[in-house]
């Protein structure tokens, strides 16, 4: 999962026409490395970001820090206790049959 609210960051500038390399062959050679190297790097990121894997981390990370605030603790104690006294009454009730 994409991260919507996470920030972009752009690296390297785009050329338009040969005047960015000023007509010399090796500028020009030398910005499309550059090119290709921001491109890979863009491309790197975005594959770490989409990742199931770090998906799944994040999420999991995620549902720990709201695991261990404590109003949800309380809350999933009080539940439980309610789930437990509701299976004590069950029991109980069918013993007396």
């Amino acid at each position: 999962m994409a991260d919507p609210g996470g920030a972009v960051e752009v690296r390297g500038t785009v050329a338009v026409g040969a005047t960015a390399a000023g007509g010399d062959p090796d500028a020009l050679v030398a910005e499309i490395e550059r090119t290709r190297e921001n491109l890979a790097e863009t491309i790197d990121t975005l594959m770490e970001r989409v990742s199931p894997a770090n998906a799944t981390r994040k999420l999991r990370e995620q549902l720990q820090e709201q695991a261990a605030r404590p109003e949800v603790r309380l809350a999933a104690a009080a539940v439980g206790l309610a789930v437990a006294g509701m299976l004590v009454l069950r029991i109980w009730g069918r013993r007396k049959k």
